[in-house]
C-alpha cells in the first residue's frame, strides 16, 4: 500500500480545506515546490494533487504549479485532479509528465466519457469518487447527487480506470479518522483498485486500512494529517512495506 502526500493548490500556494470549503482554508505553504521535495525526502513513491480552483473553475488554474513539480521530479508518479473536464486537459498534464489524471464531476455527470478517456489515454485514468453518506459530491463537493457510489463504481469496471480515488467528504480535513467500513465496501463493489482518501489522521488509521487492504486498497492519501505533524510519512510508508 502507498501512502500518498497531498499538496491542495489554491491560487498557486499549498492548502488543506476543511470537508471541500473554499473559505476555510489552511495555507500550509507557498512554495508547492519544495513541498513536494519535503514528502520526496520523506521517501514517498507518488505524489496526489489537487487544482483546488480547477475544480471550481471547471478547468485547469494551478497548471504551471503542477507543470513545475512535474519537471523537478520527472520519475515520481504524480496524480492530479480538479477541472479535468476534456480530453485535451488530460494531453495537457500527460505531456507535462503527469501519470496520472483523475476523473470526477465529469465522471458522475458523463460516465461515458472515462471510457473515452481511458481508450485515448490507456493506463492514466483515474476516477475520483467523493462521496456524503455514500451519495456521490460533485462540482466541488458544492453538490450532492443521488448516485451512490459504489454503483457508479460498478458502472466503470470495464473500462479500463487504473485506480479509484475514494473520499468521505464527511470526514475530509477534519482529523476523525478514515472511514474504513465504506472503503472496504468501495473495494467490494469493482475489481478497480481504491486509493482511500479522506480523514487519515495517524498512524492507527493506516493500521486500520492495512488490516483491509487485501479487498483492493492500494494507497493511502493525506493532507492535514502529515502537514500538522500527526502522521510521518516516511514511518507509515515503512510500516505498509513491512506488512507487504
Amino acid at each position: 500500500m502507498l501512502i500518498i502526500p497531498a499538496i491542495d493548490l489554491k491560487d498557486g500556494q499549498c492548502v488543506r480545506l476543511r470537508q471541500g470549503l473554499m473559505e476555510d482554508s489552511t495555507v500550509f505553504s507557498d512554495d508547492p515546490v519544495a513541498m513536494a521535495a519535503r514528502w520526496v525526502d520523506a521517501g514517498c513513491r507518488r505524489l496526489h494533487l489537487v487544482d483546488l480552483n480547477g475544480a471550481f473553475a471547471g478547468e485547469p488554474v494551478n497548471g504551471e504549479v503542477v507543470k513545475a513539480i512535474a519537471a523537478a521530479y520527472p520519475d515520481l508518479p504524480i496524480q492530479i485532479g480538479g477541472g479535468i473536464r476534456n480530453l485535451q486537459t488530460i494531453e495537457h498534464y500527460v505531456k507535462a509528465g503527469v501519470s496520472y489524471v483523475i476523473i470526477g464531476t465529469k465522471a458522475v455527470k458523463e460516465p461515458e466519457f472515462v471510457a473515452e478517456a481511458c481508450a485515448a489515454f490507456p493506463g492514466k485514468v483515474i476516477v475520483g469518487l467523493d462521496a456524503k453518506d455514500g451519495l456521490v459530491a460533485t462540482d466541488g463537493w458544492a453538490e450532492v447527487s443521488t448516485v451512490q457510489a459504489t454503483d457508479l463504481a460498478r458502472r466503470f469496471e470495464s473500462d479500463g480506470v487504473s485506480a479509484i480515488v475514494y473520499t468521505d467528504i464527511a470526514r475530509d480535513g477534519m482529523m476523525q479518522g478514515v472511514n474504513v467500513q465504506a472503503t472496504v465496501a468501495m473495494a467490494q463493489a469493482s475489481s478497480i483498485p481504491v486509493i482511500a482518501s479522506g480523514g487519515i489522521t495517524n498512524i492507527e488509521d493506516i493500521r486500520g486500512l492495512l488490516a483491509v487492504s487485501d479487498a483492493g486498497i492500494c494507497g493511502a492519501i493525506t493532507g492535514r494529517a502529515i502537514y500538522e505533524g500527526t502522521l510521518d510519512v516516511a514511518e507509515a510508508q515503512r510500516l505498509c512495506d513491512a506488512a507487504a
